[in-house]
């Protein structure tokens, strides 16, 4: 039993079939599940995640909602710690890291999680972000 923290591509790419994530999400999703691991997603990356289903209208908000409460997912709010080590992170890498990425990576740090999943390959390397879990590259 451990802690895994998604980013939005990892919910987004599950919930789509069509999405060019959609497998390699849903099998990361399971083996977490499997593992007993809690699964959360910070609430920046949450509301990425809800745009889609935004321009759709309030069923698809409300479905995402749900699957989110059933499967479960935990939202994580942003707070001082998160903010500050987004910020440090921001001010160390710069350009290569934009904020709401830095924000997903804080929140690994701060809740020291053992995984941190992303679809994102523009990340710098786990070393330049020194986050010690294992970061998973979909």
């Amino acid at each position: 039993m451990g802690l895994t923290v998604i980013d939005a591509g990892v919910l987004i790419g599950f919930l789509d079939a069509a999405d060019a994530h959609h497998e390699a999400a849903r099998r990361a999703l399971a083996a977490a599940s499997e593992r007993g691991d809690t699964i959360a997603i910070p609430a920046s990356a949450y509301a990425e995640s809800l745009v889609g289903p935004s321009r759709r209208g309030d069923d698809a908000v409300a479905a995402l909602r749900t699957f989110v409460d059933r499967f479960p997912i935990q939202v994580v709010p942003l707070d001082e710690p998160i903010a500050e080590a987004a910020a440090n992170l921001r001010a160390r890498l710069g350009q290569r890291l934009r904020l709401p990425d830095a924000l997903v990576i804080a929140t690994a740090q701060t809740l020291e999680a053992d995984t941190l999943i992303t679809t994102d390959r523009r990340w710098p390397r786990r070393s330049s972000l020194r986050f010690s879990g294992q970061l998973q590259h979909l």
